[in-house]
């Protein structure tokens, strides 16, 4: 009876260490299984964070469109209480105490004595009212061409739009009336503006447009940055707001600038 129970205590403590070592075994890692688990992490965050980034340039595309949209529908509105014409690319003005340069996107009104503080507010396109974030490209880092600009990236049409006035001499250049755009799915209105030295307000052409101020600009000068992806964003006088890919240089252009069409097409009033 003894040599029974002590079979039977020896199977019962056995079993029970067997049961303790596997229990304890499956709590620890080895090496090589502690490399494998971070292999397959590596892995997953190599495979993943591509597609993160492509979708986040995704969403900043569709933001970067949707304020497109925004300034074209002001363009109309501003059109519409100012006889047909859009918004001027640029003004100016003064009286004794300040000097007013009245751009389509931010109105600069400037001390005229010392110490010539100066201070911004919504322009012309807004008609003194917006939320000036509207006008910051989600995807563009670089610096704005008047460097006290808080939001930049986006440029006007001006070699037949806005036109505007000829700062050498003085002379104004009146825009474009609304219903001389004959073609207005075709015709850019704003967009992703950069050129080699930063942003850049003013859409130019790539050839000369005769508008007075256009004439002696450097085609280098007045281009599209196609910074989401390789694309740049574009609204037309119509509304509609696309992304475009086709890009066009000539001497100069800056890497990753360029125009949307190889001649005046896309800008012109045809």
């Amino acid at each position: 009876m003894n040599d029974l129970s002590n079979r039977i205590a020896g199977r019962a403590f056995t079993r029970r260490n067997d049961i303790l070592s596997r229990h304890q075994s499956g709590h620890g890692f080895t090496l090589v299984e502690l490399l494998v688990v971070i292999g397959i992490i590596a892995l997953l965050i190599a495979i993943l964070l591509p597609a993160l980034s492509v979708a986040r340039e995704s969403a900043s595309s569709l933001k970067c469109l949707s304020n497109l949209r925004q300034m074209a529908v002001a363009a109309h509105l501003y059109a519409n209480e100012n006889q047909g014409y859009y918004p001027p690319a640029l003004m100016s003005g003064s009286d004794a105490n300040y000097t007013y340069a009245y751009n389509w996107d931010y109105t600069i009104i400037t001390e005229r004595v010392s110490p010539f503080k100066a201070k911004y507010e919504p322009g012309l396109l807004w008609a003194g009212q917006a939320d000036l974030q509207i006008q910051q490209c989600p995807s563009f880092y670089g610096k704005a061409m008047a460097l006290n600009n808080p939001y930049t990236g986006y440029n006007y049409n001006t070699s037949y739009i806005g036109r505007g006035l000829l700062i050498a001499s003085g002379i104004f250049d009146p825009p474009t009336r609304v219903v001389r755009v004959r073609r207005p799915s075709e015709t850019a209105l704003f967009g992703d503006g950069q050129y080699k030295d930063g942003a850049n307000k003013y859409m130019r052409s790539p050839t000369a447009s005769g508008y007075i101020s256009d004439n002696g600009v450097p085609r280098f000068g007045g281009t599209q940055g196609f910074r989401h992806r390789g694309r740049t964003n574009v609204a037309f006088c119509d509304g509609h707001a696309e992304s475009l890919s086709q890009r066009f240089t000539g001497t100069n252009v800056a890497a990753g600038t360029g125009f949307i069409s190889a001649d005046n097409s896309l800008y012109d009033l045809e």
